[in-house]
């Protein structure tokens, strides 16, 4: 299965666990890597549209990783889509490029499990938190995968590093069959 995927992570250089995770997708076989910071640093106005969509286009299924980030998108990813996803392209009249392809999120939280549930601070689980990129995906006719999640991983160590990695080798490989 053609696989693109989408990291991002605003302090990449500090976070073992997004670089392990972008590694391993750099293993896989038919995955294209697009790196939002690498490519484009801070500035969403520098986004290459056209490749973009180019790339997705492509892909049979879009993989988005970032770490929770206030309880939400990184910045750079949720401009990224503001600006990729477009009308005309992504939905409304003739937006169907991404319809049917799948969207499998991979996310990272530094606060343990228990932080995202009914019962911790936020009163939340990460499904409540991803809501709105789960509503995105399937307002433009995506196929929502349940997430895979990392929790508690401000400190990983090796061990945990590889355990995490695969962990994401399985998902991607847990879902080769056609949609």
């Amino acid at each position: 299965m053609k696989t693109l995927v989408i990291v991002s992570h605003p302090g990449f250089e500090q976070s073992a666990v997004t670089r392990t995770i972008k590694q391993v997708a750099e293993s896989l076989p038919d995955t294209e890597v697009r790196h939002l910071e690498a490519l484009y640093g801070d500035d969403a106005a520098r986004f290459d549209v056209m490749a973009e969509q180019a790339a997705h286009d492509a892909a049979e299924r879009v993989v988005v990783v970032f770490p929770i980030h206030w309880f939400n998108l990184t910045p750079m990813l949720k401009a990224y889509m503001n600006r990729v996803w477009t009308y005309g392209w992504a939905f409304g009249p003739g937006g169907t490029a991404l319809r049917g392809k799948r969207m499998q999120v991979v996310v990272s939280a530094g606060a343990a499990e228990a932080t995202y549930s009914h019962q911790g601070p936020i009163r939340s689980t990460m499904d409540e938190v991803l809501t709105p990129l789960k509503a995105s995906a399937l307002y433009i006719g995506m196929r929502w995968e349940p997430p895979l999640a990392f929790y508690g991983v401000m400190n990983a160590d090796a061990a945990r590093l590889a355990g995490i990695g695969q962990a994401f080798a399985q998902r991607m490989a847990d879902c080769i069959e056609p949609a």
